[in-house]
């Protein structure tokens, strides 16, 4: 072989690797071009240029490409250091390529074809150098934990403070916040911190309810079961009601509603297929005044037909009674065991209507309230609040926020206003103040309120309560203003006595999406943490208005404002894409309106907290909670251009269309073209809060991208979660709601995971524990996935307890 061919086929890798570098060039130059006009960064621009002409002097073999190369690797270190300091995730997108390209042009076979025997080594050192420097960089950012707070609790209790919530044995959990305060605290306490790490699978029960051909949107399994009567009670995302041996898991009976689809299969994409929980009511609680929550025996007589029963919400708009020793449905409720929940509603899309979330009970009433589809129309139904009578189902009173100070039961062949602001979460309840708590969504549609009417301003995106035996308003806190970004409080109001510097105080804790975590004397509805009103971004679109402020609670999760570096992705070309996404968008904090450009709604309403709520500890005064961080963003269309758009797939895909509103939107996650999330990690976390200071205790990122990422790697980046957490006596927190497929157990007192259980499915719900009759402590985890976050679905029910 001649000198001249040997010495072709050695250039062959650096032109190669040169043509290579051209194209990468060429994209973050012209990407660059676009960001700059847009005001953003210069880096891409120039990094672009440099990168090109190291691509040009690769092909010509010219050996200045190792220098050149090695000044675009270290201005990019210094860049990336002085944009985001030493936060790995932050760094990986800005730095991980360019130093693998750099170890690569370093290799022999790329570096001795650009190189004559007297050539100088300067561009080979410099860029070794180079390299060396992005390396130590890379390796200083493994000991930072940007993002996480470290902390120690140093308290068992705080003095004086006990649990007071309404009395139950130790071993149930009778209700969907285990008490009707909604607190989420378990006083069991075997499995401990010492020994939780032994924690393994004691039975596994599959309930047979998947996702169905002709089911009307997503399918979601978000229930978390009761344990009470002896028995564990489970509900479906198709409203069955399944009954299982609390130690074996071993059903002892099943209800099958038979739902009509009310012709829903032929909407597919307006409603989604859930069943949060079922509500447990015995009248032998009530019978005497030391069992009662109100501190009275009841003077209702019991029911000789279902002492006991199991009140079910249906996917087809009915509230249904059963026997919860035998699962038959209770002859003297309503119609034969049931009440028809379209009465009085008016007409609605099919699936646009039906109760989601268990309703509350008291002692003499069942209340409900409901879903409704957001983003349809302006001529949507009430989000009416209806009490019936716990025995018989007769309609004893209705609040609807459209009409609120009338509660007398409504008459027939009336309406209730439509298109009021619906609660569609859970209550809490204190029957010894004689209150209801609901958290409010507000008035569809979301992005838009030009239309909205004082009365559904009042109550909407707050916290109502209600008076048990009449449906009075006894007080009412707003928390979002004017709601244009789908601020719903989703969580359960969390009820528990607090410790002040003014004395206990009898407190509400509201977790809300935009991050505040309101706390409130439920008594009066004062606020015991400070709450400021802070200005917020101003310019609605023509026809609708925003309010000058907002509250803030001084306990919040609130993140800070975004900014272009903020922007993440898996290389500088898809964090380039987001930084040009993010400068298109209008931005200019929390609150900024929806707009015809494109906003930005971060805290997004997929929410720091949704409808998991929290969880604390009354006795240590701590609340443990998850708090989620995703940016969305909203784009008004006009309604002209609606019917010419994609249309509507789901409640965040499509054209949302807002008949009868001048405008529709599209709602999407702030995703990059790989599908990620552009603002960089970590996305979800697990906290402590010490109720005494309002001070976070400690903060650490929470969960992997292992089943979220096309390769399956366990990186803990911390990712979101939908559901709530437990808190025991012992000193536990358990956790199932992140996109991983785990279940996890971490100490209150500093946040450390102890245990983790992987599932065989997504468990975006609410554990909870128990005691079975042979006196062992289990925990509990339905794993069935969820159909809007795109996690793996099943039909699982899981117990774990420690070895015999």
């Amino acid at each position: 072989m001649s000198t001249e061919g040997a010495m072709s086929r050695s250039r062959l890798l650096p032109s190669l690797l040169g043509i290579l570098l051209l194209l990468m060039g060429l994209a973050l130059l012209a990407g660059g071009i676009k960001l700059s006009t847009l005001g953003g960064s210069l880096y891409y621009l120039l990094a672009g240029i440099g990168l090109a002409l190291t691509g040009v002097l690769l092909i010509m073999a010219r050996r200045a490409a190792l220098g050149l190369y090695a000044l675009v690797l270290f201005a990019s270190t210094v860049w990336a250091l002085w944009e985001v300091g030493l936060d790995w995730w932050q760094l990986v997108p800005r730095l991980a390529m360019l130093f693998a390209l750099g170890i690569v042009m370093l290799l022999p076979w790329f570096r001795r074809p650009l190189l004559t025997p007297d050539a100088s080594p300067m561009g080979t050192r410099a860029l070794g150098a180079a390299v060396v420097i992005a390396g130590i960089t890379a390796l200083a950012s493994q000991f930072t934990n940007p993002g996480e707070i470290e902390g120690q609790l140093d308290r068992d209790s705080v003095p004086g403070m006990t649990n007071t919530a309404p009395a139950m044995p130790d071993g149930d959990w009778n209700s969907y916040g285990r008490s009707a305060h909604g607190d989420r605290y378990s006083p069991l306490a075997q499995i401990t911190p010492e020994n939780v790490s032994k924690l393994e699978p004691a039975w596994t029960y599959r309930t047979g309810d998947l996702p169905g051909p002709n089911d009307p949107g997503e399918t979601t399994a978000e229930n978390t079961p009761l344990k009470v009567n002896g028995m564990l009670y489970v509900c479906t995302p198709h409203s069955q009601v399944i009954a299982l041996e609390p130690e074996t898991g071993k059903e002892i009976w099943r209800f099958d509603p038979k739902l009509s689809t009310q012709k829903a299969e032929n909407f597919k994409g307006w409603a989604h297929m859930t069943c949060r929980g079922v509500t447990y009511h015995d009248d032998a609680v009530y019978a005497s005044a030391e069992q009662s929550p109100t501190g009275a025996a009841s003077t209702t007589p019991a029911s000789t037909v279902c002492p006991r029963r199991i009140f079910l919400p249906t996917a087809d708009t009915r509230l249904i009674a059963l026997n919860a020793d035998t699962g038959k449905m209770c002859e003297d409720f309503g119609d034969k065991g049931q009440v028809d929940l379209t009465a009085n509603i008016g007409g609605f899309t099919a699936g646009g209507y039906y109760s989601t979330s268990p309703p509350a009970v008291t002692q003499n009433l069942v209340v409900i309230g409901g879903h409704v589809t957001d983003n349809v129309s302006t001529d949507e139904p009430s989000g009416v609040i209806r009490a019936y009578d716990v025995h018989t189902g007769e309609l004893v009173w209705n609040w609807d926020s459209g009409n609120p100070d009338d509660t007398t039961p409504i008459a027939e062949g009336q309406t209730y206003t439509r298109n009021s602001p619906n609660m569609w979460s859970m209550f809490s309840v204190d029957e010894k103040l004689g209150m209801l708590y609901l958290p409010m969504g507000n008035q569809t549609p979301d992005q838009f309120g030009g239309f909205r009417t004082p009365e559904s301003e009042k109550y909407a995106a707050g916290l109502t309560a209600l008076d048990i035996a009449t449906g009075k308003v006894r007080w009412y806190f707003q928390f979002t203003h004017h709601d244009l970004w789908d601020m719903d409080v989703g969580g359960q109001p969390t009820l528990m006595d607090l410790k002040t510097a003014d004395g206990v105080k009898p407190a509400v804790l509201a977790s809300t999406k935009q991050g505040s975590i309101y706390v409130l004397d439920r008594s009066n509805g004062q606020p015991i943490v400070p709450i400021k009103e802070i200005p917020v971004p101003q310019g609605a679109v023509e026809g609708d208005y925003t309010s000058p402020t907002q509250p803030m609670s001084d306990l919040n999760f609130v993140p800070p404002v975004l900014q272009e570096r903020d922007m993440w992705g898996v290389t500088p070309f898809d964090q380039m894409l987001c930084r040009i996404d993010f400068k298109s968008l209008r931005y200019e904090g929390m609150f900024t309106p929806p707009s015809l450009q494109g906003s930005i709604v971060y805290p997004g309403n997929f929410g720091v907290f949704d409808w998991g709520g929290i969880s604390v500890d009354p006795v240590r005064q701590i609340a443990f909670v998850n708090p989620s961080y995703m940016a969305f963003k909203s784009k008004l269309v006009p309604a002209a251009e609606v019917a010419g758009g994609p249309g509507r797939k789901s409640e965040t895909e499509g054209v949302q269309p807002n008949k009868g509103a001048p405008y529709g939107v599209i709602l999407e996650a702030l995703l990059s073209p790989m599908g990620l999330p552009c603002q960089a990690p970590a996305w979800g976390y697990v906290a402590a809060v010490d109720l005494t200071n309002n001070k976070t205790l400690w903060m650490h990122k929470n969960g992997t991208v292992r089943d979220s990422s096309p390769v399956p790697i366990p990186l803990s980046m911390g990712v979101p979660s939908l559901g709530g957490a437990f808190t025991t006596a012992s000193g536990l927190a358990f956790l199932s709601g992140t996109l991983d497929q785990y279940l996890r157990a971490y100490d209150v007192k500093n946040g450390k995971q102890l245990w983790e259980g992987r599932l065989p499915a997504g468990a975006q719900t609410t554990p909870m524990t128990y005691t079975g009759k042979d006196g062992k402590q289990y925990v509990l985890v339905v794993a069935g996935g969820h159909g809007s976050l795109g996690t793996k679905q099943g039909d699982y029910v899981i117990a774990y307890k420690l070895p015999d």
